[in-house]
């Protein structure tokens, strides 16, 4: 019996929707219709243009002329039709209010709460374009715990950003209205994969004018793309087929080596795993040394070591001690770097 309830339930809130109960309006002001028409020509004996005209004018409470003087049976017929009639025409205006604008409301307060929540944003990743490129950079970013911002000019596209339930902006990120939307002032880093050199090219100039410290990463399409964006100030010029080209070659040249790096693929990898870790000040890894870290665990190896404004060092002197502000990439199993994390 619980069962069933809930079931009625349900039926009744699916049918009480804003959509649905447009529909059963339209149902009903036609059936009406059509009854009127045959009420009036099986009663008053109406020609069928005759009857349609007085059922519309009776529904809508027009008032026009009646065609003919009607009868008592005509005239009972006829408010018991004004009765249901005006009933049901009510009705399908108030569903046609509420769906119109309960649907407006409803859009203009998700944009509003959208808009808020990218205000409160600081250091996230702005993506700019949502091709096949920027849903894997999206994708990736946000299984990595990152924040992103898409920016969209398709609207098209809108669904299938509120099912990854990403935050997003739709506009041109060639307009500095819609960079600024996208919180670019206040992003650690902004990724221009559209599929247009020139607009990429764009962005980078418009995104390190708005903010200068920020990280640039580009999608080119040709060699020339590439350095005019390296020209323009993007940090990193990226061609996707060419890095393609060179895994494919690199799977056939050095297939084992590329199935290693397959296993340790960040966040990929079943056992195996890479992290970039940031040294922060009180960190209790400050003045250990990286031989010291390694032999905390048996599977955990420092492959390379970034101090400030120097060069990456790779397999850094065992004997280095780790500093405030440095970052380490370590290879270990997911549970060790986890813990070292």
């Amino acid at each position: 019996m619980a069962r069933a309830r809930r079931h009625t339930g349900t039926s009744a809130h699916r049918m009480t929707t804003p959509g649905r109960r447009f529909l059963l309006a339209i149902g009903g002001i036609v059936i009406l219709t059509i009854g009127g028409t045959l009420g009036y020509m099986a009663i008053e004996h109406m020609s069928a243009l005759d009857a349609l005209y007085m059922t519309v004018i009776t529904i809508s409470t027009v008032g026009y002329e009646e065609v003919k003087h009607l009868d008592t049976a005509g005239r009972i017929f006829t408010m018991g039709l004004i009765v249901v009639g005006v009933g049901t025409a009510f009705y399908l205006f108030a569903a046609i209010t509420q769906f119109v604008v309960e649907g407006q409301f409803r859009e203009m307060v998700g944009r509003v709460a959208m808009k808020r929540k990218i205000e409160q944003l600081e250091g996230h990743i702005v993506i700019c374009g949502f091709g096949r490129m920027g849903r894997v950079v999206a994708e990736e970013i946000t299984r990595a715990g990152g924040q992103v911002v898409v920016i969209e000019r398709d609207p098209v596209r809108e669904p299938d950003l509120v099912v990854q339930n990403l935050l997003y902006v739709i506009g041109s990120a060639l307009e500095d209205r819609v960079l600024q939307d996208a919180g670019v002032h206040r992003a650690r880093a902004i990724v221009a994969v559209t599929a247009s050199d020139a607009d990429n090219v764009y962005i980078t100039l418009s995104a390190r004018a708005m903010n200068p410290k920020i990280l640039i990463h580009a999608r080119g399409e040709s060699e020339a793309g590439l350095q005019r964006l390296r020209m323009a100030g993007a940090d990193q010029a990226i061609s996707a087929y060419q890095w393609g080209g060179l895994r494919l070659a690199a799977s056939i040249m050095r297939p084992s080596v590329v199935d290693f790096l397959e296993l340790s693929f960040p966040g990929r990898g079943a056992e195996v795993d890479l992290e970039e870790i940031h040294v922060a000040e009180g960190s209790a890894l400050v003045g250990q040394a990286i031989s010291v870290v390694e032999q905390s665990s048996s599977r955990l190896r420092i492959v390379a070591l970034k101090r400030g404004s120097d060069p990456s060092t790779l397999i850094p002197d065992p004997a280095t001690r780790i500093e405030a502000g440095d970052f380490l990439v370590a290879i270990g199993d997911r549970d060790t770097l986890r813990r070292l994390v």
